[in-house]
């Protein structure tokens, strides 16, 4: 499908030629702008709300800031698409997030427009304050502009921000995108602060007849809003006892305004761009805007997948049979189940209670499940402190949003041998998203900590039976169950539970010559490569360890004194994960043998479809199958070899 901008958008081709249209013509720009995205996402998949909501803000920034020597630093990047069309992107923004084609988030090795990689929530104030300090060290007079949008703004890491920026004495704006929105709704008394201002009808009435009255005045521009900006702050005080939260941070701070008026936002840009020291603009934007459907239904829009734009209707796979679940939609049914049996059961995530499924304990069971909000460190602790109360706490959190929470994974879990369960959804390659996603680390990290238990399901009916088994009684270790994006391969799925015994492994099949040791999903991967070898006359053994820490010993005695090459197999990090850990034990009891580690290689993997992904990093059933061939071909008698 061709998909063509419009008439102004297609003259565009950086922000020095949005600076040569004048104003009347950036509602236009705005117009055209919003469509382009519908009309490219719709056809071509992605995030979606987010940037609709701040296509005037985009349009404002770029037309005011002499960008890119100016700094421009997006929060997160999911709201930054109309960012990159007018930054020079726009005939290639239809590759955007497929396999070699334009990032979905800013990258810096992308364009020189992208100041800052980003992809975890909360880093812009911190990389903006950085970029400001810079500048006054080295005598620039350029900008720093952070834009953070109120669901990043609950991470501590953007209070720490604030509150260095209050004395650092930079010329640092942030830009407050409110919409009471992260992915899900936002919480926390933040955001009762935040709808405290922006709904206070006394506050805004008296704000705008503020700024009436002082238009009318005898006085210069500069004086008037001075001083309204004064008589602001303390009209603030006086509706709201707790409106001084950023003033207190020693912040200046604006707002908060329409951020969907772009005539407005152009002139409130234009004047802070003159005013120095720390300040916050705060705005009020509507995620999804100008799509009514988004508008509606924000979660869902967050990333629809393909749909039609006329109807609304999200584009499905055509279902011939039925299809196995995603591993989160089992985590979630069968968290409810697990609560329903035992009263203690709690859940916490940070912020993705729909990404990872606890919603439907979240609403069944509210007293015992909650969204903190984005802080994967206060996620852990919290579980902590519930767990040293006898809660036995699933705390679920992304793979890559976990390596966030390194240290209170290590102080307040594993020193003190707390049975939290550790769920890591989005283990191993997730797609689309690419690396700032991809959960690559989590069994290196978790690996080398003491107290641990690490596993993983190769099914779904392995999902339920460790999320059972980690809440018995008797297991008191912080256990950690990692799983991937996507769907599972079990139709009939919801099986009895079984306890699992801790540190004990499976062997599917005896082969001859060559072994192959699984961990976790890819154990699938490795059955569809042995059905192909087969017919080739190659018969591998295949070993499921499900623990990687501890490790079935006893297992692996057996894999290394019946075969004398193996493969293992996983969706990790060649570097320190089940691979090394196997060698480890190799090492330890004097084994000989031809070794062909694959997962994920030491680099960066950048974005695709999971498919192509595993593709390209070799451990994928063809991957698997040439690993195997490789081997059996080899007469040397000891070797180690990473693929990737």
């Amino acid at each position: 499908m061709d998909i063509k901008a419009g008439p102004l958008l297609q003259q565009i081709n950086s922000p020095d030629d949005l600076k040569k249209l004048n104003r009347e013509q950036l509602h236009q720009v705005c117009d055209e702008l919003r469509q382009y995205i519908i009309d490219v996402v719709s056809v071509h998949g992605g995030h979606f709300a987010a940037s609709l909501g701040v296509v005037e803000l985009s349009v404002a920034l770029h037309y005011i800031y002499n960008t890119p020597y100016d700094q421009l630093v997006w929060d997160v990047g999911h709201q930054a698409y109309g960012h990159k069309i007018l930054t020079g992107r726009r005939d290639n923004f239809v590759t955007n997030r497929k396999y070699n084609g334009l990032s979905g988030f800013p990258k810096r090795s992308e364009s020189k427009y992208d100041t800052f990689g980003v992809g975890h929530s909360s880093t812009s104030i911190s990389a903006a304050l950085g970029m400001s300090m810079a500048a006054k060290y080295k005598g620039e007079d350029r900008k720093s502009i952070a834009v953070i949008g109120d669901g990043s703004m609950t991470a501590g890491m953007a209070f720490e921000a604030m509150n260095h920026a209050g004395v650092a004495d930079s010329d640092v704006l942030i830009i407050l995108n409110d919409n009471c929105m992260s992915i899900d709704p936002n919480v926390g008394a933040l955001k009762g602060y935040l709808t405290d201002i922006t709904t206070s009808p006394t506050y805004n009435k008296m704000r705008d007849e503020v700024w009436n009255l002082m238009g009318k005045l005898p006085v210069g521009k500069t004086f008037s809003r001075e001083m309204a900006s004064k008589l602001e702050a303390n009209i603030k005080g006086v509706v709201s006892k707790s409106s001084n939260l950023f003033e207190a941070l020693n912040l200046r701070y604006f707002g908060p305004i329409d951020g969907h008026n772009i005539t407005k936002l152009v002139d409130t840009l234009k004047d802070l761009k003159n005013i120095p020291g720390p300040k916050l603009l705060h705005i009020v934007t509507v995620k999804g805007k100008g799509y009514a459907l988004a508008e509606k239904d924000q979660t869902k829009w967050h990333a629809p997948g393909l749909f039609d734009k006329v109807t609304g209707e999200i584009v499905k796979k055509p279902i011939t049979a039925p299809q196995p679940p995603k591993y989160q939609d089992v985590f979630g049914h069968t968290l409810l189940e697990l609560a329903e049996l035992n009263e203690s059961i709690m859940g916490v995530t940070p912020a993705m209670p729909s990404g990872c499924s606890m919603k439907i304990m979240m609403e069944k069971m509210p007293h015992r499940a909650f969204d903190v909000g984005i802080c994967e460190q206060h996620a852990v602790t919290l579980s902590a402190g519930l767990a040293t109360q006898g809660m036995r706490v699933f705390c679920n959190i992304y793979s890559s949003f976990m390596q966030r929470a390194f240290d209170q994974v290590v102080h307040d879990v594993a020193i003190q041998k707390l049975p939290v369960t550790l769920c890591l959804d989005r283990a191993g390659l997730v797609g689309e998203d690419g690396p700032t996603h991809h959960g690559c680390y989590d069994i290196p990290y978790m690996r080398c900590i003491p107290n641990m238990v690490i596993s993983a399901p190769m099914n779904e009916q392995e999902l339920r039976n460790l999320m059972y088994t980690s809440q018995l009684p008797e297991n008191q270790y912080p256990f950690v169950i990692r799983y991937p994006r996507g769907e599972g391969v079990m139709v009939d799925w919801k099986t009895p539970f079984q306890a699992l015994p801790i540190g004990k492994g499976r062997k599917l099949k005896d082969g001859e010559g060559v072994a192959i040791l699984s961990f976790g999903h890819p154990g699938n991967f490795a059955q569809a490569a042995i059905r192909e070898l087969r017919t080739e006359g190659i018969n591998p053994a295949h070993y499921d360890l499900r623990f990687v820490k501890p490790i079935d010993e006893d297992l692996l005695h057996e894999a290394f004194s019946k075969y004398s090459k193996i493969v293992t197999v996983e969706d990790g990090t060649v570097v320190g994960g089940f691979g090394s850990a196997v060698l480890e034990f190799m090492n330890k009891y004097g084994y000989k043998a031809d070794v062909t580690i694959l997962g994920i290689p030491d680099r960066l993997v950048e974005h695709g479809s999971p498919k192509e992904l595993h593709r390209e990093c070799n451990y994928d059933a063809q991957g698997i199958a040439a690993a195997v061939r490789a081997l059996m071909k080899e007469n040397i008698t000891v070797s180690t070899s990473i693929a990737g």
